[in-house]
């Protein structure tokens, strides 16, 4: 895919459309207002590029993949609002999905929040996606989708462990010696990846009523007591947390392009 600038760009679309879609109609959330200290020192963890373009672009890109898509809001450093609507306005983005950006909060759980409240009206099914996953398949997002249509209030795809794991009671210091207390099953654990989707009712009350930090959208509705479901997710579907994830997702990239031209 050309990573050349739009000619003639009239500017990072921020309008919502107003006419008829097939089905609920789904927008996605990219809380992307963190720094990722783990990758090292240097650009928001956003902004690292693979393949010469930033996660950010890559993490767009994927949700606007699905047609079901209809506008992708991206939540900003607060500082860095101008540049990420100049970084969106200056990637090839597909024409029919509009791209909203707004600044975002100190913490995870407050960017997506400010997010939420950026949704126009009409939109029904959200998704939530960290821009660290670059890569999702258009089928696993696809499949989010359909299972919040098919009546599900929240949807994560998932994929089963590979290795065993153990509880431990945590150390007083790091790296020291820690007691394993328990062996969790592991044909009943998955690992979560994103994007999360949701009814939007169903999240914004979460988001209203979940007062403590959490790590995704998905165990605040857990909290209100309602479903959550999962469905199959994709090994390319990884965050990129550290320098090895970037020369993982690197190595995927070329791949694409090698099988299909991606």
């Amino acid at each position: 895919m050309s990573d050349d600038p739009r000619p003639s760009s009239p500017g990072v679309r921020t309008e919502a459309r107003t006419g008829a879609r097939t089905g609920a109609r789904t927008a996605a959330v990219i809380p992307a207002a963190g720094r990722g200290v783990r990758l090292g020192p240097g650009a928001p963890k956003a902004l690292r590029t693979l393949n010469g373009t930033p996660m950010l672009i890559h993490a767009a890109r994927a949700m606007a993949a699905s047609r079901a898509v209809s506008l992708v809001v991206v939540v900003a450093p607060p500082d860095g609002t101008a540049e990420t609507k100049s970084l969106l306005d200056a990637h090839a983005l597909p024409e029919r999905t509009d791209f909203l950006v707004v600044p975002g909060g100190e913490s995870r759980q407050e960017s997506v929040r400010l997010g939420l409240d950026a949704l126009p009206p009409g939109v029904d099914i959200v998704l939530v996606h960290d821009a660290a996953r670059p890569l999702v398949p258009v089928d696993t997002v696809d499949a989010v989708i359909e299972a919040v249509r098919e009546g599900a209030p929240a949807v994560v795809p998932a994929l089963p462990l590979a290795d065993t794991v153990k509880q431990v009671e945590p150390a007083d210091a790091p790296g020291a010696p820690e007691p394993v207390v328990a062996t969790p099953e592991r044909s009943r654990l998955r690992a979560v990846q994103t994007p999360q989707g949701f009814d939007r009712d169903t999240l914004v009350r979460a988001h209203e009523t979940v007062t403590e930090n959490v790590t995704d959208d998905a165990s605040m509705v857990e909290q209100l007591g309602l479903r959550v479901v999962v469905v199959p997710g994709h090994e390319e579907a990884f965050k990129v947390t550290r320098p090895l994830d970037l020369v993982l997702a690197e190595a995927v990239l070329a791949r694409r392009r090698l099988n299909d031209g991606f």
